[in-house]
């Protein structure tokens, strides 16, 4: 059996595997937790991300506005499924030349070290990955860009590997990105990113035209279990589905396992319907050390957020039996 490496989560949430179901992915059976008009000036809230805090949970969360602007926003929970979101969006500190805000979306929050680091596509002259910190989700400090322009789907690993910062990111375009694969970078300081690796690439049908990380990798005594989201093209448009994938723990660019059939894809009807039809879009996942339990937050058809579970046994071997 594998073993996450971390903390214990004992206040995780979670629901058991209903009986006869045989995906290693399920559902919340109250979806989607966050509605799309949880703020009042909201349209949507989705693709967001969340971390344990104190005694409950704190995230930060993408609420396209009524005017379909995009900003993120912080929250919190006692319980990790009823959210509390702020009114106003997120202000950071720092240059102004860097802090001035085209759009904000698609946040993922690592924690390292005791200080919560948040990542998100930032526009500056086309999307590329902002990065920013706070200590307690009241005041937060901006610094620069991760990478010039195009990039999305910047995600932290939670410790330095080998003395540096590490990131996975996905090089894109200035539109709806119709390629994209999973790059690695290292920082000594998180602010100059180098030393790009890549990890893997678009495979054949649902992570056929592009593929991103999705929540913080969860460190575990086989490697790093990293889940990502990918799409294919179809002739009703784009479909978002989420896989896994298993990293080397040292050099986190070689890739151990893969799946080949997807974990979860849009089914239900706030998946299947909404401002961005089918689409299951991960960015953050809690996990606890002690129980191998795990919850995975979701965008819903870029309208609301879902939950669903799954343990590290069950991916890892869902792995080994549909391997790429």
């Amino acid at each position: 059996m594998a073993k996450i490496i971390g903390k214990p989560l004992p206040n995780i949430p979670w629901e058991d595997k209903p009986a006869g179901y045989n995906a290693p992915v399920w559902r919340y059976s109250k979806n989607p937790i966050i509605g799309r008009h949880a703020i009042p000036t909201s349209n949507s809230v989705f693709n967001s991300a969340v971390v344990p805090f104190g005694n409950g949970f704190a995230g930060v969360f993408r609420c396209d506005s009524r005017a379909l602007e995009m900003n993120i926003y912080a929250g919190f929970s006692d319980d990790g499924i009823n959210w509390t979101i702020e009114h106003e969006p997120i202000v950071f500190e720092g240059d102004p030349y860097v802090t001035r805000c085209e759009y904000r979306y698609d946040p993922r929050v690592c924690e390292i070290d005791g200080r919560y680091y948040i990542t998100w596509c930032n526009g500056y002259h086309g999307p590329t990955i902002g990065v920013g910190y706070t200590d307690d989700f009241k005041t937060f400090y901006q610094l620069e860009n991760a990478f010039l322009p195009y990039n999305r789907n910047g995600v932290l690993f939670p410790r330095k590997i080998n003395g540096k910062y590490a990131m996975l990111s996905r090089p894109s375009d200035t539109g709806h990105t119709a390629f994209g694969d999973i790059f690695y970078s290292e920082s000594p300081d998180m602010i100059y990113w180098g030393r790009h690796r890549f990890v893997m690439g678009r495979r054949g049908g649902w992570q056929s035209l592009k593929i991103g990380a999705g929540p913080v990798p969860i460190e575990t005594d086989e490697g790093w279990l990293l889940i990502y989201h990918g799409v294919i093209l179809t002739c009703n448009g784009y479909v978002y589905r989420v896989g896994c994938a298993l990293l080397d723990l040292d050099e986190p660019w070689k890739v151990k396992m893969r799946s080949k059939h997807y974990i979860l894809g849009p089914e239900e009807i706030y998946e299947l319907a909404g401002d961005v039809p089918n689409v299951t879009f991960p960015c953050a996942a809690l996990a606890d050390a002690d129980t191998g339990r795990i919850a995975i937050y979701y965008g819903c058809a870029d309208s609301v957020t879902g939950i669903a579970f799954t343990t590290v046994d069950e991916l890892i071997e869902h792995m080994k039996k549909y391997p790429m």
